[in-house]
């Protein structure tokens, strides 16, 4: 890869971005190619990162470099210029669904082992293992994070604003969590003075070690934290929830973050799984053994597999769950028109999408007729579960918020590196045994050691001191470049916070923070906060650790402005690059399922639109090119009027999608750089474009609408066929025509 300073890398990923990167990506390399800028593709989609990691299986024409390895390597370096879409966080069904694609596509990849019998499956498992989960941001994310929603976003959103569901003060709706023998409770944390190399190792109630990590490389000025969360306090807390359902006359519902925290999630999932269906495993645990069903993969990998059992076997236990239905609360529905469950299959309840819709929507979720109901939203560990309480208290307290008036909640958060508990997964174990865990260093010292019992779920965790130092720094920033307060979400009885606590404190000195407002609140005492500025208008940074980023910029943003698709989200890399993460709104399953059906693609590009503009500023900054600087700022023009012109795409066809969303982006983009008055040449070449695409407009327009209403054969879903993708994705000869002849 070269270093040039005026390259962009554009990632390609799954599902609804994907595909709309087939439209988008050609106006991208048209325009920046005028000012001297190249953008390039990498794939780091599932099905990418799958192909990477078994050459040998493939012919030579098949094979893929690990693009994902390279961009993590360029995310070191100064010039670094990253655009990454939304990905998948593959849980184990989506990377099984994926290699079946792969391989019914002529790629002879081999079958994912899920019980290894040799060296040769542990080996496939390994390699497959790190493709699973949230393998992508780690690998990227060399610096944290600065999320807020771009003005001319919040703009739009308060003259337009979105439906909010009204709350009542007598509403049923509740989080529930556990208030011991969780990973909050259990928590034990220290700074390390030295840098050492640690092992994390089991001993056993006989006296003897299992090594489970050989090595975990820790720096000096590391804070490292080891907790576990009891499976019998959790089995305990899941069976007293699920009764109270009942009693309450609520819906049960499971929030959880399965794919992120790809070990200790799922395994909380399949827990769930196991109690509310108690009696079908009792009763047919020994048949369910047999065919290898896997409750960490949710109920719906139980239907999936007793449909190789005869029939009466099958129906048996399809009327012994029909059965716990009886018995049962209701449970939340993720669709209730095709009876998929709350429980169904772990990568479908993904907290920070799960949750704020519950709130935007008066508290309520799809109960299995259909129909709204108020919930018991379960959230097992209670670290992060107080700031959804919060919430929903506000909500029955005070009302619905107002989009029209509502402040904002933009966030700083500590990522970079793997910081905290998204980098936790190599170190997550299921206690092999009644023991002791511990984590010991060099020298033979113990540094954090837990008594567990089988089955307990225990994870160390990490976060080093350069990305907590920038942390500081950049909530610094913030506060200097907004006038808004800055608030730390740290609670000193929690042994995690208490030592970032210290590390803040002490950094903040280096700093000028004269006339700034600081301050350090417990998560739940800082939500109740922003919730009573956001009430009044006013502005509140978040400035949190990794998990609550994730959360917290979904959360207040689809409160605010709707969706988090269309939240700028920057990465200031610690060496000097720039990350832009396009918004935080998921990959979008279900659009890319209604874009196969009905020809109609959903997905909101807006996201991607204020990244390439962030984008484009870096580079005009650091490369000191004034080209870019143009089209960062005609840009920006393109986006306010591409919001005030409602361009967005609706919801069904015979209205605008994806596809003429971007024919309006570039329009826009086209008539700001004809009219811009420093760059004459830029501005000549771009009058004719915009000139012709407006004469076109109704022919433009026609021909995309004309593309929808069927079904689409893209070639695949994790691995489309590029050409057909291409195809579907850019329908109007009459755009293409233009957007190919810009030089």
């Amino acid at each position: 890869m070269s270093t040039n300073a005026n390259k962009i890398i554009y990632t390609k990923t799954d599902e609804a971005p994907m595909f709309a990167t087939y439209s988008f990506l050609p106006i991208i390399n048209a325009f920046s190619k005028a000012a001297g800028v190249t953008v390039e593709l990498r794939d780091i989609s599932l099905a990418g990162r799958i192909l990477a990691v078994f050459p040998e299986y493939l012919t030579p024409e098949q094979r893929q470099p690990d693009a994902l390895s390279e961009l993590g390597e360029l995310a070191k370096k100064p010039e670094a210029n990253i655009i990454k879409l939304p990905n998948i966080s593959a849980s184990l069904p989506q990377l099984q669904a994926a290699i079946k694609e792969l391989q019914s596509q002529g790629y002879k990849l081999p079958e994912y082992p899920e019980n290894p019998k040799d060296d040769k499956e542990k080996d496939i498992k390994a390699r497959y293992d790190r493709v699973k989960g949230s393998a992508v941001n780690p690998v990227l994310r060399e610096g944290n994070s600065d999320r807020r929603a771009p003005l001319s976003v919040k703009a739009h959103t308060r003259k337009h604003p979105h439906k909010m569901g009204a709350w009542s003060s007598d509403s049923k709706t509740h989080v529930a969590h556990m208030t011991s023998g969780d990973f909050r409770s259990n928590e034990k944390s220290m700074t390390l003075a030295a840098a050492t190399d640690a092992r994390i190792e089991f001993v056993g109630q006989d006296g003897k070690t299992t090594v489970l990590k050989p090595k975990v490389a820790l720096q000096a000025g590391e804070v490292i934290d080891a907790t576990y969360m009891s499976a019998k306090a959790l089995r305990k807390f899941l069976e007293e929830q699920i009764e109270d359902a009942k009693k309450q006359g609520v819906l049960f519902s499971l929030h959880m973050k399965a794919t992120m925290m790809k070990v200790s999630d799922p395994k909380i999932f399949g827990h769930a799984v196991t109690v509310f269906y108690k009696d079908v495993f009792e009763k047919h645990g020994e048949t369910l053994k047999k065919l290898g069903v896997d409750p960490d993969n949710g109920i719906g990998d139980l239907y999936a597999k007793i449909k190789a059992l005869p029939d009466d076997q099958r129906k048996a236990i399809e009327a012994d769950i029909q059965a716990v239905y009886q018995k049962r609360p209701p449970m939340a529905m993720v669709n209730s028109d095709k009876g998929i469950t709350n429980l169904h299959v772990p990568s479908d309840i993904i907290i920070d999408a799960s949750m704020p819709p519950v709130i935007r929507d008066s508290g309520k979720m799809w109960n299995p007729e259909g129909k709204l109901q108020d919930t018991k939203c379960v959230i097992p560990d209670s670290s992060y579960a107080p700031v959804y309480r919060e919430v929903i208290d506000f909500c029955k307290k005070h009302g619905a918020l107002d989009p029209k008036t509502m402040g904002s909640v933009p966030n700083v958060g500590l990522m970079a590196q793997a910081a905290e508990e998204y980098g936790s997964h190599d170190k997550t174990f299921k206690a092999p045994g009644n023991g002791t865990i511990r984590v010991v260093d060099a020298s033979g010292k113990t540094l954090l050691e837990h008594q567990v019992e089988e089955g307990d779920i225990w994870r160390m965790c990490q976060v080093k001191d350069a990305p907590i130092r920038d942390w500081v720094k950049l909530a610094v920033n913030r506060a200097k470049a907004t006038g808004a307060p800055a608030i730390f979400w740290l609670d000193k009885t929690r042994a995690h916070d208490a030592q970032l606590i210290a590390k803040v404190e002490t950094y903040l000195k280096d700093h000028d923070t004269k006339g700034l407002d600081i301050r350090i609140m417990t998560p739940a005492d800082a939500t109740r906060l922003s919730l009573e500025r956001i009430k009044e208008g006013k502005d509140t940074i978040s400035v949190t650790g990794n998990v609550l980023r994730d959360y917290l910029t979904d959360l207040f943003p689809i409160l605010e402005i709707g969706t988090s698709a269309k939240m700028l989200s920057i990465v200031p890399l610690l060496n000097g690059g720039g990350l832009f993460e396009t918004g935080a709104g998921g990959s979008a399953p279900k659009h890319v399922q209604q874009f196969q059906e009905e020809g109609y693609l959903r997905w909101d590009s807006l996201g991607e639109f204020l990244a390439l503009a962030a984008s484009l500023e870096h580079l005009a900054k650091v490369g000191n090119n004034q080209a870019a600087k143009i089209l960062a700022d005609t840009l920006d023009q393109a986006n306010a009027k591409f919001l005030e012109s409602n361009k967005s795409p609706a919801r069904k066809v015979g209205e605008i999608d994806n596809r003429g969303s971007h024919f309006y982006l570039a329009l826009y983009w086209a008539q700001a750089l004809a009219q811009q008055t420093q760059d004459k040449n830029l501005a000549a070449r771009f009058a004719r474009i915009a000139k012709e695409m407006a004469d076109n407009e109704a022919k433009i327009s026609g021909e995309l609408l004309a593309a929808q209403g069927k079904p689409v054969d893209t070639g695949g879903y994790y691995h489309p066929d590029d050409i057909k993708a291409s195809k579907a994705m850019r329908p109007s000869a009459t755009l293409n025509a233009i957007i190919d002849a810009i030089a």
